[in-house]
């Protein structure tokens, strides 16, 4: 059966959904039916958008219990990293929106103040809910206001420390507020951990293992969608509580415990819910739920369940994109290359080890690479402490994500001068995560770190290149970004000055263009367009932007305007360190620099939300044409145009 035909057999009850009230109506059959539309739906429309697939499935009878049980939007819930909101945003009436998912104009794959009244917080960066939940449970005890806070937090999130600091005050202020761990085991890949280890205990119990197994044995002769996936489910209407002996884990910190539940039975959540809505404290509800739940491509995608893929076929659950080189996989097999040829290097990341391409690594060398879980300030810090100790680790994480260790970064690697790599994967506007997601920020914010380096790779040559460069350094930090997607065709350079690559020269040196990292190519085709009105450009590749060569100044001083292209923000980025490079260097050559306004752009594909800030050839062109021309309409400055002559 299609996912279209199952929607449309089963889509009666889903159809009458606009709103919580809707399902607070409904009968336990009806809850089972309505549960297996939701599954429908969601592999229809994701299949079609790409989107967090696996963490949706594992969270609809979750979700419907909370909407039954809480009085959303009064009460406030709130879904930690938010990737699993989706459910929750079927529920609160946003259906329609789900046909341009994370596309211009259609729902944020997040949840979003703007979309609904529902939807608190935006967060998708993780561990940060329970720090939420706290600060709103104090606000609403000290106004009178008889609101409920529920937080839905996973074991993965879990394993970040700014969980337990919450954790720590949320005991301490013993407030009404209710934690709903969702335990699948998982954060983007399995979850590592002792804490993942404790609650790999309880899941391992052989009461609870009987229930699991009934589920895949079951779903091994059920298709993936449609009336027979609702006999299954319905099928499995058994709670694990009676299975697993309570924890006290919780309990140490002075938070009530309540749980596990199957978080797949909704009348056992909702009543654990009930229980610790009444209970007039903080209080822990441990729902134990599978990722992918329901959706056999997606249970048996052992390496993130369909975490979050892009368009892909219902039936296989493979991806519909043509296979292509990825950015990601020729930094992967490069750092495998490497650490064959020096034993001292060793990777590490944060709970992202297939998307950062650290997972090629741990395949061939397992002992020589640290999942940290999602805890990126740990990460950089133990780092730290492997280079103390004689190696030289690789940190590969997404560019969004390293903001959040900058202290570490500043004042554990950096200040004690150690050689630790971090690779930045994801770096740029990467388009459908939105602003969250959006890896701008780095080249401005780690440009103060003093020695540390920051380089741009534009291609895969240069990938590889600059990835050995950073490994040979050993007195400080190193930091390497590349953008999301298929890798850009080599470009080779025309020739090289110190570390700086010179792509395209001409007679005249009208303009000096500084394209950095992926924008080398568009860098061409803007000479290209700007040649046509006579003039001549010069188009370089910094390839290392921090600091700023002093060769790049050199260059810059030969010609009569500088214009930087980069993907980051404009404030503190390679325009601005270049720019004053020059000053202090007594260069008047005058400079414009192209690159991401520091704000919160939308989400959508990477081409438009590039095209929406003028960073395509055509408009950067154009601006180039202008300015140059500018120069030769402008009056000469004897002092200034004398300077520069002699620079």
């Amino acid at each position: 059966m299609s996912v279209e035909e199952g929607t449309a057999n089963h889509g009666r009850l889903l159809g009458a959904v606009r709103g919580p009230q809707d399902v607070k109506r409904m009968t336990a059959e009806q809850l089972d039916i309505l549960a297996a539309e939701i599954r429908d739906f969601l592999i229809a429309k994701v299949s079609r958008t790409g989107g967090h697939i696996g963490p949706n499935l594992g969270v609809v009878e979750l979700t419907l219990a909370m909407h039954r049980v809480f009085d959303s939007p009064r009460d406030r819930l709130l879904f930690d990293t938010g990737h699993q909101a989706y459910v929750h945003k079927i529920l609160t009436g946003r259906q329609e929106g789900f046909d341009k998912l994370r596309q211009r104009g259609g729902l944020s794959g997040y949840p979003s103040q703007a979309e609904s009244e529902h939807d608190l917080i935006e967060n998708s960066h993780a561990s940060t809910a329970l720090s939420y939940a706290d600060g709103l449970a104090k606000a609403y005890a000290l106004r009178g206001e008889k609101r409920s806070v529920v937080a839905v937090v996973g074991d993965g999130a879990l394993t970040g420390g700014m969980c337990w600091e919450a954790l720590n005050n949320i005991a301490t202020a013993g407030n009404p507020l209710v934690i709903v761990v969702n335990d699948n085991g998982r954060s983007y890949s399995p979850t590592i951990g002792g804490l993942a280890d404790h609650l790999s205990s309880l899941r391992l119990n052989p009461g609870y293992e009987k229930v699991l197994d009934t589920v895949k044995d079951a779903l091994g002769n059920t298709p993936f969608v449609g009336k027979p996936m609702f006999e299954v489910l319905h099928a499995v209407k058994k709670g694990i509580k009676d299975a697993v002996a309570p924890q006290a884990m919780f309990e140490d910190l002075g938070i009530k415990y309540v749980g596990p539940v199957d978080g797949h039975d909704v009348p056992a959540v909702e009543a654990a819910l009930r229980a610790a809505k009444n209970f007039g404290g903080p209080v822990i509800v441990h729902a134990v739920t599978r990722k992918g739940y329901g959706y056999r491509p997606a249970e048996d995608d052992e390496a993130d369940c369909l975490h979050g893929p892009g368009a892909f076929d219902v039936e296989t659950g493979q991806l519909v994109a043509a296979p292509s080189v990825k950015w990601t996989h020729v930094f992967a097999n490069e750092l495998v290359t490497i650490a064959d040829e020096r034993p001292d290097v060793v990777g590490i990341t944060a709970a992202m080890a297939e998307p950062t391409g650290i997972a090629t690594l741990a395949r061939k060398y397992p002992h020589r690479v640290y999942d940290v879980g999602i805890a990126e300030q740990h990460a950089a810090t133990s780092a730290a402490g492997l280079a103390m100790g004689g190696l030289h680790p690789v940190v590969a994480v997404y560019a969004t994500f390293l903001n959040r260790a900058f202290d570490q970064v500043l004042l554990d690697v950096a200040m004690h001068k150690l050689p630790v790599t971090f690779v930045l994967d994801r770096a740029g506007i990467t388009g459908p995560d939105g602003p969250s997601h959006y890896g701008i920020w780095d080249m401005s914010v780690f440009g103060v770190v003093p020695g540390l380096r920051i380089a741009a790779p534009r291609d895969s040559a240069t990938l590889r290149e600059e990835l050995r460069e950073a490994i040979a350094v050993d007195d400080g930090p190193t930091i390497l970004r590349f953008p999301t997607g298929t890798v850009a065709a080599d470009l080779p350079a025309v020739r090289r000055v110190g570390p700086v690559d010179v792509l395209a020269e001409s007679a005249r040196t009208d303009v000096l263009l500084v394209a950095v990292g992926s924008f080398a190519a568009l860098g061409m085709e803007v000479a290209s367009r700007v040649a046509e009105q006579g003039y001549g450009v010069t188009v370089v590749d910094p390839r290392w932007v921090r600091p700023v060569p002093a060769e790049l100044v050199e260059l810059a001083a030969g010609h009569r305007l500088v214009v930087t292209v980069e993907d980051g923000v404009r404030v503190g980025g390679v325009g601005s360190a270049l720019a004053q490079a020059m000053r202090d260097a007594d260069v008047r050559v005058p400079v414009r620099d192209l690159g991401v306004p520091a704000d919160w752009h939308p989400h959508g594909s990477r081409a438009q939300i590039l095209s929406d800030l003028g960073l395509t050839a055509q408009d950067v062109a154009r601006d180039v044409t202008g300015w140059i021309s500018g120069l030769d309409a402008a009056p000469v400055d004897p002092a200034t145009d004398g300077a520069a002559a002699q620079n």
